[in-house]
Formats: C-alpha cells, structure tokens, sequence
C-alpha cells in the first residue's frame, strides 16, 4: 500500500475532531456539527470547483459526523467522483464513504459500479485491491450482479498480483454467501483449485476458504482439491517452524490455514488413491505426535494454535472413521485433556469423544474413561462441561456398564443443575429401557426417578413405564408390588401416583392375597392421596376406582360411597363430575359379565420406537443425540397405535391420561374429542392459552369441551354435504370465546384449530392454525367462511386460502380480515373439507366473531356516567336481566370478565361499591352505539342482576345475552 506523504494529512479535520471532542454537552457538540455542515453544503454548492484534497477532507469530516450517530444527506456524490481520482489516499476515502453510506438501492449505484469496473479493469493492483474490498464490504446483489463474472477471472489470471487474487478469492466468497445463486461455476473452478499449489501462503489461505465454502454446495466440481489439499498440509506438518518464517505463529507452523485444510478435507470422505491416504494417515499421524512434545513456548497463544490444528485433525479423523489405529490414538489424546486444567479443553475433549463413542472402532476405546467422565460429572464446576459429561456417558453406555452409569446419573440427578435436568430424566429413562436386562431394575429406576426429580418427568416417560408393564407378564406383579410400597410413603410425586393408580387399576389383583396390600387396603391408599392430587390425577384414580369394582367385588359399596358423595356428584369440574356420575351408574346397573367386558384388561400395545427418545431429539436438536444404534423416526401422533397409555377400555371408560399427540399449535393440550372416549380433564386448564395463567384470567371461560354440543364427536360424525348441518353447536362456543380472543377453537383426532385475534374499532383481524395431528397428508384442503342470510350485510370478511395438502405433524395458518358494517346477532361459520386417507372430511364450527368484539373502551367519571344513564332511560334502551349465578362469584374474575367482553371498568362511579359499572362504544362502519353496562352481585343470593342501556334495542339486547352467560 503507498505510504501517504506529509502533505496528504488533513489539518481541517483534525481541528474538526478536536473541537468535538472539546464539546462540554450534546447541545455544543450539535450546534458545533451544525455549523460545519452548513459549511461543507456551501462549499459542496459553491461556484468554485473543488481539488481532489478538498473534496477528500470534507468528505472524511462528513464520514466522522456520521459514525457519531447523526443522518448525512448530501455529500454522495462527491465522493463517487473521488473514486476517478488517481491519487490512492483520495480513492481510499471514497471507497470507505460508500462501503459505510451508501445503500444499495441507491441511485448512485450505477456511477459507483462504472468507477469500481474502472479500477478492476486498471490492472493497478492498489486501485484493484480498494475495488475489491468495497463490492465485499457492501456486498449487495446489484454488486453480485454485476461482477461475479469478472472477479473469478482475475482470481485465476496468470499476471494476477498475489495481493489481488487474496483479495478477490474473498471477495466471490462474499458473494457466495449474499447471493450464492449468482456465483457461476465454470471452467474457472477447476483452475481455482491450482491455487492450493500457489507458493504465496496468504493466497493458498484465501483460496482454501473459498474452495471450502464452494465444495459444500458442489463437491464434485472440487473432488480434486482433496489431492492438493492432502499435499499442502503434509509439507506444512512436517515444516519446521523456520521454514515458514512469515506464517508461523509462536512455533506452530501456518496454524490457520492447517485448519482449513482440516476442514476442506472434511467436505469429502477417505481419499481413493492409496498413495494420497497414505499420506494423508501420515500428516495425521504426525500431529498426534506433535500434541505429545512438550510445548516449545509457555504462552496460551502457542497452546490454543497448536489445540486448535490438533482438534480439527481429530474431527476429520473421526468424519473418515475408517482407521481403528488414528480412532484409538485419538481418543486417548482426547482423555489426557478431561483432566487439564484449562476448562475449554475439558468441554472440547467431552464433545469430540461424545461422536467417537458412536465408531465401533473407538468405543471401547472411549469406555476405558468412564471413570475419568464421571468424576468430571460430581466435581466440574462449570455446568455447561457437567453436560457434556451427561452426553459422554450415555453416548458410551451399553449392556456391560448400563447399570453403573445409571446409577451414577440418578446420584448426580439429585444435585444437577435445573437447566439439565428434564434431558437427564430423558436420558435415564431411554438407556434403562434399552439396556434392561431384567425389568424389574427398569421397573426400580423409573419409580426411583420419579421419586429424584418427579417435577421433570414428562409425561412420555410414565406412559412409557406403563406401556413396557402391561406388555410384559413377567414383571406386572412385581410392578404393582414395587408401587404400593412406593406409594406408602408420606409424602410421594403426583407422577408416581398416576403410574401406582394405573398399574394397581390394572394388576391390583396380583398383589392382593397378601393382606398387608388387601384390595381395601390398596383403595384407602389411593384414596387417602386423592384429594392433594390435580384434576387429571383425580380423574385417573376414579377409572382406577371403577376397575376396582371389578376387580375386587368385596369393595364394591365402599367405592361406591365414595363416587356417591357429593364432592364428586357435584364437583366443580365437569369432567369429574361426569366420571363419577357414569361410573356410580354403571357399577349399579351393570351385571357382573358386562363389567368383566367392561373393565377387561388392556390389551397389550404394539411394539413401536420409544417417544422419550424422539422427545430428547427434539430437546437436542438434529443431530446432537449420540447413539450407537440407527433410530427410526417416530410417528408421534399416529391413529392406531398412539404411545400413551389408552382408555381401560376402549369401549367405554377411559384412564384420564392427556393424549401425547403433538401440540402442533402450542395451544396447550387439548382435550381430544372422539367417539371413543370423554374429554380430558385438562381441557379445563386451557382458558386462555396465549395470555399469562393469573388467576383471574383463568376463568374467564368455560372448559374447552364446551366448544360442541355433545363431547363425543368423532371424526366419522362431522361428514356432511351441507355446511351448515355439520356446525359444532354455536351459542357455547360463542359463550367461550366472548371474553377473550385466543384459544383452541376445535379438536379431533384428525385435526386442531387455534385461533388468535385482534380488533380495532369497526376492524379486525383473525389468524386461525391448523394443525394435522396424524402423520398422513391432508389432501385437498379447503376452507370457506360462510355467513349466512342478514349476516352478509352486516359483516364482510376477507380470506386468502391456505395450502391445498397439509403435511403429517404440520400446521397452516390462515388470515381473515373482518370488517363490522352494522350491528349483527349470528356469527360466521367455518367450513373445513379435505381428504385423509381417501375419506372425505367435512367440518363446521361457528367463528368466536361477536358484537363486543368491536367495542372501544371508554373512561368516565362518576357524574358523566350517571348524567349518560339518565339520558338513555327510554324503556327501548335498557335491557335488564337478573340470573342465578353459574360459576362462583369472584370479584377479581368478575373485572377480568367484564374487562375481557370490551368496555371500560369504571372505578368509584357506583354508590354501592360492590357493582360494576363500564362504558364504551360499539363501533360499525354505519353507526357507532354507546354502551353503559351495570352489574350487581347478590352474594347471599347467589345472583346478579345485570342493566345495559344503549341507543339501540337490537345491541342492548344482544350484549345482555353475551355478557350474562359469562356469570
């Protein structure tokens, strides 16, 4: 680069920073930028044309304005034509202004890639070197499209200076990376590979780099880099740290680009040339043995240089696996860091032996440091190493030392950080299902892992233990038996409880000849957990109850007292409500031959791949999960052979066990509705799934199960030629969705829809999801909004369809643009047809689009509101209706409620401060209604008496109708 002369120094610029920075406040330091603005725009605009200084130094005083945060709109040009200057400090300013300000839509542009043609074209190496960095330094598309062509021809130019092909290799990998689609492949890409050949190491550096990122995309082109690569590296390994004086780095050698070599090699597999294997195994070879010579320098930055070629050399020997010598001598250089003091080596060491454990020639190798991993696992400090120990040790884990590393992994669970111990669980759970031997050691570990760390054990891992118990003869009595024992203890996980409820529901009767676990005995065990236990448990333990009654007749009436109380008759819950109702019924009516049909045991599940192991892949990501055996790909959700535990029988009652079917919508779970079986009880809990669970939020809605008429749609129930025929009842989906505008909208076994929506004044905007719950394609799929009669005139609704095949496991999301023309009492229908597996499928729900979804809140004071209602006392106006309560009367639920439907709660405005009063406005494209709304609770009573008075009959009707069903 030429040196710049004494009088090239700017002295303007340099007062012009001085005098910033001498600035005791912003405002000075602005008035200071102001004022020199004002006199480069003058002298930009004067008649007296400017030298080539001149315009550099005003160019460089606007370049520092805007590195200091301020807009600069002039001075562009300027600086394009600084770029036909012959001087080099005058083209560098140029060059810099552009690479920073200009954008590339600018209209500049065009003058700034002649002058950048210019310059390449010049066979200046300086001007070309500055042409370069620029179009990398911007490295737009325009760029791309205008000199990918010409850059590889000066790359591989015989008469190219050694500088320029640096830079220009670079350069095109710049390109590549912005817009790969325009770098061309041609008859340059077998010359670019001569490079690695070239005698100047910065250009072999380079080129190695861009060859790299090229060979990813299209190795065939490159397949011959492989040759030269293997030849550059062999003269560099075997170098003395003399021989390339420029490049070596504290005693190693041309680290940089070793490594890059390292990692072009790992673009291919082994190399088919005996002689360039050969050696290849050589320079390998050669820096195992340099990682055992004693350092030739104490500085970190000799160790880290000569790590980093020796873990590169390592990965590619682990990408070959094909030489069991390199494997296991690898290996052992990599145990000899798991003890090193430095942390970054520790961690480094872990992950590389973690994919060495999957080479059938080093895993034994790896084995031999199992003590090492897991003295690592109980005294590393730094949690992310504790992990990679985690990895290591279930990455190495087989038959012969299975149950050590269990254990060792269930000691550490007790202590491990929070961060790591859901994938721990998983981890436990998946190698004490794979490498059982006996059963009962399975059986043993799950329940103790429950007992560890019950709160992050998903739910595929007790499913698991359930489905593996029942499918096994051998080990059911022995089951129940560990989980009554289990179970005895004061204080147990509400995930032991589920699988004690399930398994002695199921193989009770095994254990009951003895009379420490008599079938009274078992059922006052259960029972005595049932009333800490949550809706979903509750729900399995009645099922368990109802097997009860077949299993042990002897208990019959006690049972039956209890499903007859009426904490269960009248439970809050719908759900429990319903299983106590129809299981009091069923075990009073029912003869013994139709309970034993009943009430059989499940039959054993189908064979299939484990979910926690498809869960822990997720967790990981693709690709992070070490295993030594291929793994299927689970069909997570497939009709007939779900993985969790199904219904005691699938005839008629079910075990309350949530359905593992993927949530595809991250609407929460769901309950399922089919023929086949009740809703969950944790349909309860999705209330409102894309708010914060607050309490008072919580219950602003019915349970999810409400959304139909009957909760026992099948997916063979909704087939309808009419659209309007097959319409999941209207008025307690509508209720649901009254007082908040995201949730679950419908569920089957097929499909999920979720909606979220916003408005605005007279305008909304609904994005509805859904979601293919099966692993087959839904073909042909087509949704229609339909509104019907007046509705058409009230609302018009704007939709863009969605793909006609939705994927197995995937969703589509959908946009409807609602506008609210006039004031309306029915809502929208939803109409959803395709094919599954042949079958045509028609469905039809009613859209959540309702009058107060168009309210604006408005504030008022005490008198303004009184002053309002006074005004609107025509008998017309004020709809008023007193109702007996549904749910219990809250206060906090009852704000979020009334919050929730629209309107402003007003504060202080009622005399009697236990009412609710709120106003606002109904806004249509013809009309806009004011709203005032009174609620008064009568807690004694059990009632509320609710007044709204509006300028319209229709609206306050209507809003009367919504707002009381919420209480």
């Amino acid at each position: 680069m030429p040196a710049v002369s004494k009088g090239d120094g700017m002295r303007g610029l340099a007062v012009f920073i001085s005098d910033i920075r001498n600035c005791k406040s912003k405002e000075a330091e602005i008035k200071r930028i102001n004022k020199e603005l004002a006199n480069i725009r003058s002298k930009f605009k004067g008649d007296k044309a400017l030298d080539g200084y001149s315009k550099k130094k005003y160019v460089c005083k606007l370049l520092f304005i805007f590195l200091l945060g301020h807009d600069i709109d002039f001075g562009h040009m300027e600086a394009v034509n600084l770029l036909s200057s012959n001087r080099y400090t005058e083209k560098q300013i140029g060059y810099l202004f552009i690479s920073v300000l200009v954008n590339s839509n600018s209209e500049l542009i065009r003058l700034i890639n002649n002058g950048i043609k210019n310059d390449l074209a010049s066979r200046n190496p300086t001007f070309m070197n500055l042409a370069l960095h620029c179009i990398a330094n911007v490295g737009s598309r325009e760029m791309a499209e205008a000199f990918t062509a010409d850059i590889p021809k000066i790359l591989v130019a015989g008469d190219t200076m050694d500088s320029v092909k640096q830079s220009a290799a670079l350069c095109l990998l710049r390109l590549n990376r912005t817009s790969p689609d325009l770098v061309p492949m041609g008859e340059w890409t077998s010359r670019v590979v001569h490079l690695l050949n070239d005698q100047h190491l910065g250009v072999v550096t380079a080129a190695t780099s861009l060859i790299t990122t090229l060979a990813q995309k299209n190795p065939e082109e490159f397949k011959t880099s492989v040759s030269l690569a293997v030849s550059r590296l062999s003269r560099i390994v075997t170098s003395a740290s003399t021989d390339l004086q420029d490049y070596t780095y504290y005693f190693v050698p041309a680290p940089w680009l070793s490594v890059k070599l390292l990692r072009l090699l790992q673009c291919y597999p082994p190399p088919e040339d005996g002689a360039v294997r050969g050696r290849l195994t050589e320079c390998l070879e050669t820096i195992l043995n340099k990682a055992q010579e004693p350092p030739k320098s104490k500085k970190v930055q000799h160790s880290n240089a000569k790590n980093a070629v020796l873990f590169e050399a390592i990965s590619l020997i682990i990408h070959h696996d094909s030489e069991p010598n390199l494997l296991v001598r690898a290996c052992n250089q990599l145990g000899q860091f798991l003890q090193h003091r430095e942390t970054n080596l520790r961690y480094l060491a872990l992950e590389s032996m973690c994919t060495l454990a999957s080479s059938e020639f080093s895993h034994e190798a790896v084995k031999t440091h199992i003590e090492t991993v897991i003295n690592a696992l109980k005294t590393e400090r730094d949690v992310s190493v504790r992990q990679r120990a985690v990895d290591l040790l279930y990455a190495m884990c087989d038959r012969s030392n299975a149950q050590q590393i269990v254990a060792e992994m269930l000691n550490y669970l007790e202590t491990a950080d929070y961060s790591i111990r859901e994938e721990i669980v998983l981890k436990v759970a998946i190698l004490a299902e794979k490498y059982a031997v006996d059963y009962t050691w399975y059986v043993d570990t799950i329940l103790n892992l429950i007992r560890i760390a019950g709160d992050y054990v998903s739910e595929e891992v007790w499913y698991r233990v359930i489905q593996i118990v029942i499918n096994r003869d051998d080990v059911q009595g022995y089951s129940a038996k560990t989980v009554f024992e289990a179970l005895q203890a004061p204080a147990c996980h509400e995930n032991l409880l589920k699988v004690g409820g399930y398994i002695l529901g199921e193989f009770g009767n095994l254990i009951a000849g003895d009379p420490r676990s008599s079938p009274l005995i078992q059922f006052n065990l259960l029972h005595s957990k049932f009333h800490l236990c949550s809706v979903p448990t509750r729900a399995l333990l009645l099922s368990t109850y109802i097997k009860f009654v077949n299993l042990f007749p002897e208990i019959k009436a006690t049972i039956q007292d209890v499903l007859r109380s009426d904490s269960q008759l009248r439970n809050a819950d719908v759900e429990l409500q319903q299983r106590a109702v129809e299981y009091l019924r069923l075990s009073s009516i029912a003869s013994t031959d139709i309970l034993a049909t009943v009430l059989e045991e499940m039959p054993p599940f189908p064979e299939r791949e484990s979910s926690i192991l498809t869960k822990l892949k997720k967790k990981k990501g693709p690709g992070k999960v070490p295993d030594v055996e291929e793994t299927k790909k689970e069909r997570n959700s497939d009709m007939n052979g779900s993985t969790e535990p199904a219904s005691v029988n699938s005839s008629a009652v079910t075990m309350s066990t949530p359905s593992t079917s993927t949530d595809l919508l991250g609407l929460g779970s769901a309950p399922v509705l089919n023929s086949v079986a009740p809703p969950s009880a944790g349909g309860s809990l999705l209330v409102d799934v894309f708010s914060d669970n607050s309490p008072a939020v919580a219950s602003l809605a019915p349970s999810a199960e409400e959304n139909f008429s009957s909760p026992r749609i099948g997916s063979t129930d909704v087939v309808s030629d009419d659209p309007a025929a097959a319409v999941h009842d209207a008025d307690e989906l509508v209720d649901k969705f009254v007082c908040k505008n995201n949730g679950v909208l419908f569920e089957n076994q097929l499909m999920q829809i979720g909606l979220k929506s916003e408005f605005r004044q007279n305008l909304g905007r609904m994005y509805i999801f859904y979601g293919n719950k099966t692993s087959t394609q839904f073909q042909s799929f087509l949704t229609a909004v339909i509104c019907q009669d007046a509705l058409k005139t009230q609302l018009n609704i704007q939709t863009k369809q969605v793909d006609p095949a939705v994927d197995g496991g995937a969703q589509v999301q959908q946009i409807l643009n609602i506008e609210c023309v006039s004031d309306f009492v029915e809502a929208p229908i939803l109409n959803i047809q395709f094919r599954y597996g042949g079958a045509l499928q028609n469905m039809s729900v009613k859209l959540p689009v309702t009058l107060n979804k168009f309210f604006q809140p408005t504030e008022m004071t005490s008198q303004d509101f009184f002053q309002r209602w006074k005004q609107l006392a025509a008998p017309q106006q004020e709809v008023q209706k007193i109702f007996k309560a549904k749910h219990p009367m809250d206060t906090e639920v009852t704000k979020a409620k009334i919050i929730g439907f629209g309107v402003a709660l007003l504060d202080m405005v009622d005399p009697n401060p236990s009412n609710f009063t709120g106003a606002g406005v109904i806004h249509t494209k013809n009309i806009q209604v004011g709203c005032l709304l009174r609620l008064e609770p009568n807690t004694q009573a059990q009632m509320y008496r609710l007044t709204l008075r509006t300028s319209r009959e229709t609206v306050s009707q209507r809003l009367c109708e919504l707002l009381s069903e919420q209480f």
